[in-house]
């Protein structure tokens, strides 16, 4: 199967965009590759669009405009050309396609500087963030049960959220209920505790679905560095994701 300009220019976003992946991408099998390409393309503009502008006004607009694509995808209309859209737009169910409008919908705290309301706040921004791009992925790549799917999205959420708190802090934003240590282990010990239950539902889960689910192994090194060492959270200084996910990667599992 010969990718398309498209496509390749969705692998293009997607390598620079989001390394970890890409990397996971190139481990499935190229039909499915090429669909995984066009949903992390997706993720990419997506998740970049709050912050190209600082103009509030700008970036919501931004973000409406991926929702009008998933609307025109969901409803089976002319979707609009665009080397991610269109793509996208040849993989999606109208049932994905209105999950992902989820997506977008939640990334409009990323334009805003209002704290969380509550843990139960945060934990539906993750989930509709990290869990619905990970369900969507499972869901392209094979049968899959959807709770452990989403646990393991959130358990992925929870590890780039880690990383990202230097960053979103800079950037005037309030990332944490808790910015104590105690708060920061809280967080960390959750999202291990999902990896947990995920992969105690591995069963349930078909093996085609393996390069979706492994940001969530890509995750476990931050997850147990910030209980041993959350000081390393505010300093960025997590670690990477280390051997052991490279061999889970090359033995095929997460």
């Amino acid at each position: 199967m010969k990718l398309s300009d498209d496509l390749n220019a969705c692998a293009g976003i997607v390598e620079r965009g989001d390394p970890l992946r890409f990397r996971t991408a190139m481990l499935a099998p190229v039909p499915l590759r090429a669909s995984l390409f066009a949903l992390y393309a997706f993720n990419v503009e997506v998740s970049r669009a709050p912050w190209v502008t600082q103009e509030a006004m700008i970036a919501e607009m931004r973000l409406q405009w991926w929702r009008d694509v998933l609307e025109e995808i969901a409803t089976g209309g002319p979707v609009r050309r665009h080397e991610v859209a269109t793509p996208l737009a040849a993989v999606l169910s109208a049932e994905q396609a209105v999950t992902l409008d989820a997506l977008v919908a939640a990334r409009r705290w990323d334009i805003y500087r209002d704290p969380f309301e509550d843990a139960a706040d945060l934990a539906r921004y993750i989930d509709q963030t990290a869990g619905h791009l990970m369900w969507v992925a499972a869901s392209l790549s094979g049968f899959s049960a959807e709770g452990p799917v989403r646990r393991a999205g959130y358990a992925s959420g929870i590890g780039s959220w880690l990383r990202a708190i230097p960053a979103l802090e800079a950037a005037g934003r309030v990332p944490l209920l808790d910015g104590t240590q105690d708060g920061v282990i809280a967080l960390a010990s959750d999202g291990l505790a999902a990896l947990a239950e995920a992969r105690a539902h591995r069963g349930e889960i078909a093996r085609s679905c393996t390069p979706a689910l492994l940001p969530a192994t890509a995750a476990e090194p931050a997850l147990r560095a910030a209980i041993t060492h959350p000081q390393a959270v505010v300093e960025g200084a997590l670690p990477e994701t280390g051997f052991a996910f490279r061999l889970r990667a090359a033995s095929g599992l997460w």
